[in-house]
C-alpha cells in the first residue's frame, strides 16, 4: 500500500467508526426510551385491565399526534439543516427550536384541557392530565433530536436514562392511586424532570419568544413536515378511535398490547430513526452517489430484523405472554403476524423516508405520507368493519407495505433529479 493510499484509508476508517458510534448511541438511546415505555405499558396493562388500558392508549396515541406536530415544526427542520454545523449556529438554532417545542406543548395543552373537561367520564381526566404534562414531554423530546443533530447521542441517552429513573417512584405513586390519570401524570412528570436536566446538559435555555421567527425561517420545510407528521400520527389516532367505536375500547387495548410485544424491535427502529436523517444528510454532502445504497441497506436491514423478531414472538410460550401482559395477552397474541408484517413494511419505508428528508424533498415526502396515511386509515377501519380487531391489523399491514413501495418510487425519482440538478438544502445560519 502506498503512502497516498494509506492517507485515504485512515480517514475512511475513522469516518466508519464515527458512523458506527453515532448509530450505536442512537440504538442505546432508543433502547432506554423504549424500555421505559414498555415498562409503563406493561405496568398499566397489568394494573388497570384491558378497558382502562384502552383509555390510557387513547391518551398515548393523542400524545403521539401532538409530538409529531412539535417535531414537524421544531426538530425536523433542525435535524435537516443544522446537523454537523458549527457550534455557534447549532446553539442558536437549538434555543429557537426548543422554544418552539415548548410553545407547541403549552398551546396544544390548552386545547387538551378544554377537551378533557368536556369529555368527562373515564377519558376526560386522562386528557386533562395529558394537557398538564405536554410542555415537559415535548421539550424532553426536543433535546434528544438536538443532541443527535450535534452528533452527541451520548447526551440523549443519558437524558432518557434520567427519565427512566424518575419513572420508578412516579409509577409506584400512581399505582397507589390506581387511575388512568394518575399514570399519565406520573409518566409526564418524570419526562419533565428529564427536560429540565436537558437544559443543564446543553447549557441552553429554550427561547419561546423566538418561536415565531423560527417558524418563519423554516416554513418551507416545517409546514410540510407538520402536515406529513400529523397525517402519520393522525391516521393512527383515527384508526384507534374508529376501532374503539367499531369493536370496543378493549380492541384498542389489544392492538396496543401487540405493539408492546414488538417493543424491543420497535426500539431498534425508532433508535435508528433518530440518527438516520442526520447520517443521510452527511452521506449526501460527502458522497451523494452513495445515498441510495445507504437507504436501501438501512430499510432492508430493518425489515429483515422485524421479521426475525416476529418469528421469535410466534414461538414464545403462552405462559410467558401472560406473565408480561396479563389479561391483555389473549387478545394481543392473535395480532402478532399482521403487526409484524406491518412493522417490517414500515422499516423498509424508513430507509426511503430518510433519503427524502436528507434531500430536502419535502413535497415528495408529503405526498408519500398522505398516501400512506389514507391507506392506513382505510385499511385499519375497513378491516375492523369486516373482521373486527384481527381484520383491522391485517388491513394496516397491507396499507403499510403499499405505502413503503410509494416511498421508494419517490426516492428513486428524487435521486435522479438531484444527480441531474443538485441544489444545496443545508443552512448553517
Amino acid at each position: 500500500m502506498t503512502t497516498e493510499e494509506e492517507k485515504t484509508t485512515v480517514p475512511a476508517r475513522s469516518a466508519k467508526r464515527a458512523l458506527v458510534g453515532r448509530l450505536s448511541w442512537g440504538l442505546a438511546d432508543q433502547a432506554a426510551s423504549s424500555i421505559s415505555n414498555f415498562a409503563v405499558g406493561v405496568y398499566v396493562a397489568r394494573s388497570l385491565g384491558v378497558t382502562a388500558f384502552g383509555v390510557f392508549s387513547l391518551a398515548w396515541v393523542t400524545y403521539g399526534v401532538i409530538l409529531n406536530v412539535s417535531r414537524g415544526l421544531a426538530t425536523d427542520p433542525l435535524v435537516v439543516r443544522f446537523s454537523g454545523v458549527p457550534d455557534a449556529s447549532w446553539r442558536g438554532a437549538v434555543a429557537r427550536s426548543a422554544g418552539t417545542a415548548l410553545g407547541v406543548g403549552a398551546a396544544v395543552g390548552v386545547l387538551c384541557l378544554v377537551a378533557g373537561a368536556g369529555l368527562g367520564g373515564r377519558v376526560g381526566p386522562a386528557f386533562v392530565a395529558l394537557a398538564l404534562m405536554l410542555p415537559g414531554l415535548l421539550l424532553q423530546d426536543a433535546w434528544r433530536f438536538a443532541f443527535f443533530a450535534a452528533g452527541t447521542g451520548r447526551k440523549a441517552f443519558v437524558n432518557d436514562v434520567v427519565w427512566a429513573v424518575a419513572l420508578v417512584p412516579a409509577m409506584v405513586a400512581a399505582a397507589r392511586v390506581g387511575s388512568v390519570a394518575a399514570f399519565v401524570l406520573a409518566w409526564g412528570a418524570s419526562a419533565t424532570v428529564a427536560a429540565g436536566y436537558g437544559c443543564l446538559q446543553s447549557g441552553i435555555l429554550p427561547r419561546m419568544a423566538e418561536a415565531r421567527g423560527w417558524l418563519r425561517e423554516q416554513r418551507d420545510l416545517g409546514y410540510r413536515y407538520l402536515v406529513e407528521n400529523v397525517s402519520l400520527s393522525g391516521a393512527s389516532q383515527l384508526r384507534a378511535y374508529g376501532l374503539g367505536a367499531i369493536a370496543g375500547v378493549g380492541a384498542v387495548g389489544a392492538v396496543r398490547g401487540a405493539e408492546l410485544l414488538m417493543g424491543p424491535f420497535l426500539a431498534v427502529l425508532m433508535g435508528l430513526s433518530l440518527v438516520t436523517v442526520p447520517e443521510a444528510a452527511r452521506v449526501l454532502r460527502q458522497a451523494p452517489r452513495r445515498l441510495g445504497r445507504f437507504c436501501l441497506l438501512l430499510g432492508g436491514g430493518q425489515a429483515a430484523a422485524a421479521l426475525l423478531w416476529g418469528g421469535a414472538l410466534l414461538l414464545m410460550p403462552g405462559r410467558l405472554g401472560e406473565l408480561v401482559l396479563g389479561g391483555v395477552w389473549h387478545s394481543a397474541s392473535r395480532l402478532v403476524v399482521p403487526i409484524t408484517l406491518g412493522v417490517a413494511g414500515a422499516g423498509l419505508g424508513t430507509g426511503a423516508a430518510a433519503g427524502l428528508r436528507a434531500l430536502g424533498a419535502a413535497r415528495r415526502s408529503l405526498r408519500c405520507q398522505l398516501f400512506a396515511s389514507v391507506c392506513y386509515v382505510g385499511g385499519g377501519l375497513g378491516g375492523a368493519a369486516a373482521a373486527g380487531t384481527v381484520g383491522s391489523a391485517w388491513g394496516v399491514a397491507a396499507a403499510t407495505v403499499s405505502g413503503s413501495a410509494v416511498w421508494w418510487l419517490q426516492l428513486r425519482s428524487a435521486l435522479r433529479a438531484h444527480h441531474h440538478d443538485p441544489i444545496p438544502e443545508v443552512r448553517t445560519s
